[in-house]
């Protein structure tokens, strides 16, 4: 037979309750002592512990809806046994006197009586041990009640009640009051959609006529409203803030005459061999990391880890974010394995295909934004790596050779490196080993 599971009165005074939050959903297995739900009183928030055992069959009364003590919340019994028909209880609360508004003016003051706070009343001993230790308290549901009409945030309204400081219904009537919120103009369309937003009143400035707050107002609050991040922003986020706060970077930046390669690789495609230029740019520091061991490492403050591998990560850009595929023992692999394997990553990048095994493994990554026309920038480390190359746009460039001014494809690159693990001479170093690298005919 199925039973009903009523919320308890845990103390004299109370006649209405609000459930905070479930602690558990339909079709668990319920068991003596097991926390079914909070309720929020005007006094505190307490969890309510089964005394009967069972399977959820129904929870009759969501979380935020304020009810009568005594009230069935739930119903337990064997799955798939006969539900008893319960009807929903209501509460009523009476509606805050209001002056009829102005269409044109913020909702009308509710008169305001001078109260003296009532003694704090104790506790009951139950209380002591099933209050929520909380770092703020929270508003009465009859304070809710009553503030849910007004645009206001309750997290600022001081608070009398109890013992603990909570917001009463009489706390929100006074932050009205002496907040200057009845001095605030505002047109019912934007009252109405900045209560869709829960935007506070009193956060809102307005440029219509006598300071009037507009639709146009409250639509420029919501776009500055902040928004929360997706889970790879996210990542981006706390990876980025890791790195530029741990790892000390410096910079240092070369241009790479880019003519002769570029020469090379039409040729190539001439012959139905494309090969892009990226690619060419990771063989080559592919080939250089050999020579300089040190920026393909990882380090902490008390030491640091040589890579046995070139694995070469090349940063994509996204909507929203961007992912860093890697090609994996890039020095070993020839210019047409390493084009193909990129495309193979680029396009699973934009299709959302990636496997985490396709971003593991990096040693020294690569960002290039050439094809923005980006001339010059730097890069942040990836956590876990030494150093980064920036590449820039090729562009045409008069320089000098031979005493005579000629314009050749110049192309900066800027390495930002890891000082704990690299020396700034060795960072030159690397960058005119590369340099000479790009330079030079390529083998296919």
């Amino acid at each position: 037979m199925a039973t009903k599971v009523p919320i308890p009165k845990l103390g004299q005074s109370e006649e209405t309750v609000t459930i905070d939050k479930w602690h558990v959903k339909e079709g668990d297995t319920i068991k003596k002592g097991d926390v079914l739900f909070e309720i929020e009183t005007d006094k505190s928030v307490l969890e309510v512990e089964s005394q009967f055992e069972g399977t959820l069959l129904k929870v009759v009364i969501p979380a935020g809806k304020e009810v009568p003590v005594m009230s069935i919340a739930a119903v337990l019994g064997e799955p798939g046994e006969e539900i008893p028909e319960i009807e929903e209880p209501k509460v009523s609360v009476p509606e805050p006197k209001k002056e009829k508004a102005s269409p044109k003016t913020a909702p009308a003051k509710t008169p305001v009586k001078k109260t003296e706070s009532a003694p704090a009343p104790e506790k009951a001993a139950v209380q002591e041990k099933t209050i929520l230790q909380e770092t703020k308290v929270r508003p009465s549901p009859r304070a809710r009640m009553f503030a849910k009409d007004y645009l206001i945030d309750l997290a600022k309204v001081p608070g009398t009640g109890g013992n603990v400081g909570r917001v009463t219904e009489q706390d929100v009537k006074n932050y009205l009051e002496t907040s200057g919120y009845y001095e605030k103009k505002i047109t019912p369309a934007a009252f109405n959609m900045a209560k869709q937003e829960n935007l506070s009143l009193l956060n809102l400035s307005g440029t219509g006529e006598s300071k009037r707050i507009t639709l146009a107002d409250v639509k420029d609050a919501i776009m500055e409203k902040p928004q929360e991040f997706s889970t790879m922003r996210k990542i981006i986020a706390q990876r980025l803030t890791q790195s530029k706060q741990q790892i000390p970077h410096f910079y240092v930046t070369v241009s790479i005459d880019m003519t002769d390669l570029l020469s090379q690789r039409k040729a190539l495609k001439d012959e139905g061999i494309n090969i892009s230029v990226n690619v060419f740019i990771i063989k080559a520091i592919a080939e250089t990391l050999k020579e300089f061991p040190m920026l393909n490492a990882s380090a902490t403050s008390e030491s640091v880890s040589y890579k046995s591998k070139i694995n070469i990560g090349v940063a994509v850009s996204l909507e929203g974010g961007l992912v860093v595929p890697v090609v994996k023992n890039a020095d070993k692999k020839a210019l047409d394995e390493i084009h193909a394997e990129v495309a193979e990553l680029a396009e699973k990048a934009r299709t959302n295909k990636l496997q985490p095994s396709d971003m593991q493994g990096g040693t020294f990554t690569i960002s290039n934004m050439g094809m923005l026309g980006v001339e010059n920038f730097a890069a942040i480390i990836n956590p876990g790596e030494s150093a980064i190359l920036a590449v820039g746009a090729t562009i045409p460039t008069p320089v000098v050779i031979d005493e005579k001014i000629t314009v050749r494809n110049m192309m900066k690159v800027t390495l930002s490196a890891d000082h704990r693990a690299v020396d700034g001479a060795d960072g030159a170093k690397f960058l005119a080993a590369l340099k000479e690298k790009m330079e030079s005919e390529f083998t296919i």
